[in-house]
C-alpha cells in the first residue's frame, strides 16, 4: 500500500474542503495534524475545526457550528494573512461573513473556499 506524503494530504484536504466535502477534508488534514507539532499543530487543528463547523451548520447543529467556529478562529486569527501558502487572511473573512449569517438562523450562504496564494 503506497501511503501519500504530509503535502499529499494537506493538498486534497484543500481540494476536498473546495469541493464543500468537509467531513472528508477534516479526515485527510487529521492525516496531517496527528504528525504535526507546535504551531503547525494548532494551525491544522484551526482549518480542521472549520470545516466541521460548517458540517454542523450545514446539518443544522447551530451549536456545535457555533463551539466550532470559536475554537477555530481561536487557532487562525492570530496567523498571518499568506500562511502555509493559503490566503488565510480570506479565508477567515468569509468564515465571519458565513456564520454571521448562519449563526443568527439565515440560510446557508455560499460556501467558503480555500484559495491557495
Amino acid at each position: 500500500m503506497i501511503r501519500k506524503s504530509p503535502t499529499e494530504f494537506f493538498e486534497e484536504g484543500i481540494d476536498l474542503f473546495n469541493a464543500g466535502k468537509f467531513f472528508e477534508c477534516h479526515e485527510a488534514w487529521e492525516e496531517v495534524w496527528k504528525h504535526s507539532a507546535g504551531d503547525a499543530k494548532f494551525f491544522y487543528q484551526g482549518i480542521i475545526q472549520a470545516a466541521v463547523a460548517i458540517l454542523h451548520a450545514q446539518r443544522g447543529n447551530l451549536t456545535g457550528a457555533a463551539s466550532l467556529y470559536a475554537k477555530a478562529s481561536a487557532k487562525l486569527d492570530h496567523l498571518p494573512a499568506e500562511h502555509m501558502g493559503l490566503a488565510l487572511g480570506e479565508l477567515r473573512d468569509a468564515l465571519k461573513a458565513f456564520f454571521a449569517v448562519v449563526l443568527t438562523g439565515g440560510p446557508l450562504p455560499p460556501l467558503p473556499k480555500l484559495r491557495r496564494s
